[in-house]
């Protein structure tokens, strides 16, 4: 109990973190409802001074929350010290973030022109290679805990840049973008003290419950996009099958709010995959405003915990440029 090193991580990780009883993401979302509100009512005109549209916006919102996520992994880790385990597996998980995230945007950007240093002016060469230098550097300052800590993140965004790049097809946006949020969640939920969300593991009921609002809005998103109604189940089986999956649902709710466990976490996430794709299996349609409107609220949700109002603000000028009537959170509940 009063081991040095406990009380050293304890104290580093109460500074990073502002209190268990006061998390701070969810005050700065608090205080951030205005600006919310702004972009609710003003976002039309600006989407039209950028030039985003209704054909334009999933891409561009996808690739603006995978540029985001990939700068705040990147930027706003925090000191190795508070982690809990000295042989800890959160490098690699940052890095497989880096390297997907980079693929991703390399797959957008491979057909762009890349410029010949050699035929650009002198002084705009240097500037470029400046760009890339400090990059790379932060990149590379992400992890310092070992000597082989940069070479492994600055290798993975390189080398998922140039996979992307030389690739026939971009990546799906949505499916993209939920891949790189989900896996950023997982890594905030091993390590909440790294990210500044929690302390020693030990999170409040507000972490908690946004951690379970965002396994359900991705599982959702996922159960829209990916099966397809077709009625076939019988009523009285279709209800049995929905109780159940319910159940099973809550059962791996308190279990996660018991153990604040990752596999917990990742089980209680494919339930409300199963309990959503069920209900999508047995309707006999499914309006796409519904998969419209959970892509949103999933970039909304997770731009709360990551204390990224920007993303919180896009997801919301996604949420009004798509067909969404008032209806959709009576269609959402009846997923439930």
């Amino acid at each position: 109990m009063f081991d040095e090193s406990l009380v050293v991580q304890s104290a580093v990780s109460a500074f990073n973190n502002a209190a268990l009883i006061a998390p701070a993401f969810f005050w700065w979302a608090l205080l951030a409802v205005p600006l919310f509100a702004l972009v609710y009512f003003c976002g039309g005109a600006f989407l039209q001074r950028i030039g985003w549209n209704k054909n334009n916006i999933t891409v561009n919102v996808s690739l603006t929350t995978v540029i985001f996520t990939l700068a705040w992994i990147v930027l706003f880790g925090g000191n190795y010290a508070v982690l809990r385990d000295n042989a800890t597996v959160l490098p690699f998980m940052i890095a497989a973030i880096v390297f997907i995230g980079a693929m991703f945007i390399g797959s957008y950007w491979r057909k762009m022109n890349l410029p010949v240093l050699r035929e650009m002016p002198r002084k705009k060469r240097w500037g470029i290679i400046a760009c890339w230098a400090v990059l790379l550097l932060a990149i590379g300052l992400s992890d310092i805990h070992t000597w082989w800590g940069p070479i492994l993140q600055i290798g993975a965004f390189i080398v998922g840049l140039l996979i992307g790049r030389i690739g026939r097809h971009e990546m799906r946006p949505v499916a993209g973008a939920l891949l790189i949020m989900f896996a950023a969640t997982i890594a905030i939920l091993m390590q909440p003290e790294f990210f500044r969300f929690g302390q020693l593991g030990v999170l409040t009921p507000v972490h908690i419950l946004f951690l379970i609002l965002i396994a359900m809005a991705t599982a959702l998103t996922l159960a829209l996009r990916n099966i397809n109604p077709r009625g076939r189940i019988k009523a009285g089986m279709y209800s049995k099958l929905k109780w159940l999956a319910r159940l099973m649902s809550i059962l791996c709710m308190a279990l996660f709010v018991l153990t604040e466990s990752v596999p917990v976490f990742l089980g209680m996430t494919f339930m409300f995959f199963l309990l959503f794709a069920l209900s999508v299996w047995h309707a006999d349609s499914v309006s796409d405003d519904l998969a419209h409107a959970m892509f949103a609220i999933t970039i909304g949700l997770f731009g709360i915990i990551t204390t990224l109002p920007v993303l919180t603000a896009v997801g919301i000028l996604y949420w009004i440029t798509q067909p969404v009537d008032n209806a959709v959170w009576r269609k959402l509940g009846r997923m439930l």
